[in-house]
């Protein structure tokens, strides 16, 4: 038999505090009122999918399309009663991100507010990281 070289000891630790995750993705409350009512005469859908694809003049662009599931790679964000799934391949640029819809005079849109980017182009429809 031989000598053990170190001891371990286990020890149950009770009351300990978890620390919250952060969201890959927040929404805000007009991003989540938009969503809603989106979807609110699709009843085959269950939330919006999230992407990026390349393309544009500086790298990537977003994409946002209707899902009736959830892709085994999804991330799956819940707030508010609306579900969003990140693709996988846009998990890491998506990080941190917070999803609003603004509406002025010229154009109603989704907004992404994104610390991970590095540029952007001209118009601001591609980005870079």
């Amino acid at each position: 038999m031989s000598a053990s070289i170190a001891r371990a000891t286990v020890r149950a630790v009770s009351k300990r505090k978890l620390l919250a995750t952060r969201a890959a993705l927040t929404l805000t409350p007009a991003a989540v009122n938009k969503i809603k009512h989106l979807l609110q005469n699709k009843p085959d859908y269950i939330g919006m999918k999230v992407g990026v694809r390349t393309r544009g003049c500086n790298g990537l662009s977003y994409t946002l399309e209707y899902t009736k599931e959830k892709g085994k790679a999804d991330e799956e964000v819940i707030q508010d009663g609306v579900r969003v799934f990140i693709e996988k391949k846009a998990q890491l640029t998506l990080l941190g991100t917070e999803m609003d819809y603004v509406e002025d005079k010229l154009s109603n849109e989704f907004v992404f507010n994104n610390p991970n980017i590095k540029g952007t182009c001209g118009c601001g429809e591609s980005f870079n990281i």
